[in-house]
């Protein structure tokens, strides 16, 4: 079973991206055919659909003119969706929310390369683009025990260098967002609702805190309330943001086991406990997969977490030296 250890120090990395050479949303005009295209979603398109269009064409201006149809008159005394969608840019950035698009330079890299993308993110904290991040999720009604697990990953994390990615839920990620931030580390919240929005509504001042300290993400409109179709949403952007997973403790229905599926499905590594193996059959399906890696200890964990990390950089390096010759 999980044994309970301490400590280790690392270095941010970077990653590079298929888009690298289309980013264009720099410009007002981008961002508002980007929200507005978001907002009336022409013919019922999915955003997934929208993003996918956006990243083809390197413009959303242009896929705007492409797919909606060009009209002589707005309804009177009504802004036409582009005027309201650059008035809705100017009252975010009033309230202090960065607005990051999918052809934004400063978009992450790492989860642009996921089929699931969002085309947006609003961010509050600081943004470190290309940090070696690994996501500690886990289940909401966790054990004493995992909540000691979570916070004893989370330490052992800092101590690398590395950044701790989790979704501000009760239990596991409440305990590890708390570990991280008592031991000075960087977290990242990435939440299932709107950055102008709390849930649980007790994690108000966790919220506010890893704003301040870290970095709160969303891939919502900003006044977006809690909606179970969205939480799926937001495990995919977690396991697209960091290089692996960490469930710590979960149950057969638990967000951490949608997490784990679709890291696999990133090809991200996925490293579970042998307790989630023990009493999840969905654990148990995913052994064996490439990728997935189960630990009885801290020790294995780590172990797991240092080798990614050391791929990682072997890459980063071997893609320095190409690019610079």
């Amino acid at each position: 079973m999980f044994l309970e250890e301490h400590q280790g120090g690392s270095e941010p990395m970077q990653h590079s991206s298929p888009y690298a050479d289309v980013m264009n949303a720099g410009r007002p005009e981008e961002r508002a055919a980007l929200v507005a295209l978001l907002r009336i979603r022409p013919g019922g398109m999915r955003w997934a659909d929208i993003t996918a269009d956006i990243l083809e064409a390197g413009s959303a201006l242009e896929v705007w003119h492409r797919l909606v149809p060009a009209v002589l008159l707005d309804a009177p005394g009504e802004p036409s969706p582009l005027e309201a969608a650059a008035q809705e840019l100017a009252e975010w950035d009033e309230k202090g929310w960065m607005l990051v698009t999918i052809l934004d330079q400063s978009y992450p890299t790492r989860l642009r390369a996921i089929h699931q993308a969002p085309p947006l993110l609003f961010a509050r904290g600081s943004q470190v683009q290309g940090e070696p991040a690994v996501s500690l999720v886990g289940s909401r009604k966790a054990s004493e025990r995992g909540l000691g697990i979570a916070a004893a990953v989370a330490r052992e994390l800092v101590s690398r260098g590395i950044t701790v990615v989790s979704g501000l839920a009760a239990g596991i990620d409440t305990a590890a967002h708390r570990a991280t931030l008592a031991a000075g580390g960087r977290t990242v919240a990435v939440i299932g609702t709107g950055i102008n929005k709390v849930y649980p509504a007790e994690n108000r001042d966790l919220q506010e805190e890893i704003a301040a300290r870290g970095l709160v993400l969303s891939q919502f409109l900003p006044d977006a309330p809690p909606q179970k179709h969205q939480f799926p949403m937001r495990n995919a952007t977690m396991s697209g943001y960091g290089l692996a997973t960490v469930i710590v403790e979960a149950g057969e229905h638990s967000g951490a086991r949608g997490q784990a599926r679709i890291a696999v499905a990133h090809g991200r590594p996925v490293i579970l406990t042998d307790a989630v193996v023990e009493r999840n059959e969905w654990a148990r399906a995913l052994l064996g997969r490439p990728g997935v890696h189960t630990a009885s200890s801290l020790a294995e964990v780590l172990s797991v977490v240092d080798g990614i990390i050391a791929e990682q950089e072997a890459v980063d390096a071997a893609l320095h030296r190409l690019v610079s010759t």
